[in-house]
């Protein structure tokens, strides 16, 4: 009886704990952030700001010097150590993307609306704003038409235009979201 309970008691404390773990933001994974761009290099030799060296705090440990491109430097004046991320090079800035959202068109199952991402021109993201809701039928043909077409690998963004296949017993709903769907892609060119 000791051992059972004392087999409970440690499952629910672990299993507590791993929820909780899970729970707590940023814990689960690695946060991700994008490499900031290195800091623009000026021709020629750079002017020294002060002409002392300075001296580390007691306790501290020294920080490498870093020349004029932020690259580090050893302690013996050798070659610059670049992080990983710089000697990849640095990406071309991404162009922000134009928004164009379709008219709403109604069927007779409800309303369809659809808004389009643009960079240049092409599509890089598809979103259903509308769909028809209401009945079990209605949702489940709607979440059909919407992950078939809609989101960044969704066929709108890998034909580039309306010419969607109809989903199987959602016609009217795929007639709708394509005749939105033309018209932000008319408004967008």
């Amino acid at each position: 009886m000791r051992r059972a309970l004392l087999a409970i008691t440690g499952l629910a404390a672990s299993t507590t704990a791993l929820v909780v773990f899970k729970a707590t933001p940023g814990t689960g994974q690695l946060a991700r952030e994008e490499p900031a761009p290195p800091p623009p290099v000026a021709e020629g030799p750079q002017p020294s700001t002060s002409s002392k060296a300075t001296k580390p705090k007691a306790g501290s440990s020294p920080k490498p010097n870093r020349s004029a491109s932020g690259a580090s430097r050893s302690d013996s004046g050798g070659t610059p150590k670049t992080p990983a991320a710089s000697r990849a090079g640095t990406a071309a800035a991404q162009p922000t993307p134009s928004t164009v959202i379709g008219p709403v068109v109604t069927n007779e199952f409800g309303d369809v609306q659809v808004r389009i991402s643009v960079v240049g021109d092409q599509i890089v993201n598809a979103a259903a704003l509308r769909l028809p809701r209401g009945t079990a039928q209605s949702d489940q043909r709607s979440d059909q038409v919407d992950s078939r077409y809609s989101g960044a690998v969704g066929m709108v963004v890998e034909r580039q235009s309306a010419d969607l296949d109809t989903v199987s017993g959602a016609t009217a709903t795929s007639d709708a979201y394509r005749r939105s769907l033309q018209a932000a892609i008319d408004q967008a060119r």
